[in-house]
């Protein structure tokens, strides 16, 4: 079986392009899993339902392969990167395809031991040079904010404040515990007000993760 992944950080961006790449390889859309979160860390419901959790079984078997555009689309974490290449190749048993990234396809290199230690080099080198992007941007973000602090500057509105609840009730919308509906019920916000703490939240954590 083919899986395919695609990810993007906010609600609003679009998985556009990387839907059509996925779609040269993979012909029905079922088969392909997306995101919009975060790529700091692994806790993604779409990414999840490949893998597994405690609580559910992945879609991932032996033999099968996931084909992604780009190593940044399945996270931005080094480390977490390689526990979670692991996981894959080698506690599920099921192959990577990196499709911006042709060394990084282990479906090619299975019986080769040339081959594996040239794909865990470059592993080890991309994944690196995605979470130091990460780092560089927010440090360059941290710098553009402190330095307009410094000459008295305000950026951008006001920002609304977030019930004492949010993070517990956010969370548990995004991963599709609670509806949207239920999740402005128990932050008692208007849908507006809502969605607007929703963006401002998700800009905050960085909106290039």
């Amino acid at each position: 079986m083919i899986y395919g992944y695609a990810r993007v950080s906010t609600a609003d961006q679009n998985l556009d392009r990387q839907l059509a790449m996925l779609r040269e390889v993979i012909t029905d859309d079922r088969y392909i899993i997306t995101d919009k979160a975060s790529g700091k860390d692994f806790n993604r419901k779409g990414y999840n339902s490949l893998v597994g959790t405690p609580e559910t079984a992945p879609l991932l078997h032996k033999g099968d392969l996931l084909v992604i555009v780009s190593l940044d689309r399945l996270g931005r974490n080094y480390t977490e990167i390689h526990e979670q290449w692991n996981l894959i190749t080698h506690t599920l048993q099921a192959d990577i395809k990196v499709l911006d990234m042709p060394l990084l396809d282990t479906s090619k290199v299975e019986n080769s031991l040339d081959g594996r230690f040239i794909a865990d080099l470059v592993l080890q080198i991309l994944s690196y040079t995605a979470e130091k992007e990460r780092e560089n941007i927010k440090k360059r973000q941290r710098q553009g904010i402190d330095a307009a602090k410094a000459l008295g500057k305000h950026l951008g509105r006001p920002q609304a404040e977030y019930p004492d609840n949010w993070n517990f009730i956010y969370n548990e919308w995004k991963k599709g515990v609670y509806t949207a509906t239920k999740a402005m019920e128990l932050l008692n916000l208007k849908r507006t007000t809502f969605y607007k703490l929703v963006k401002q939240y998700e800009n905050k954590v960085d909106i290039n993760d």
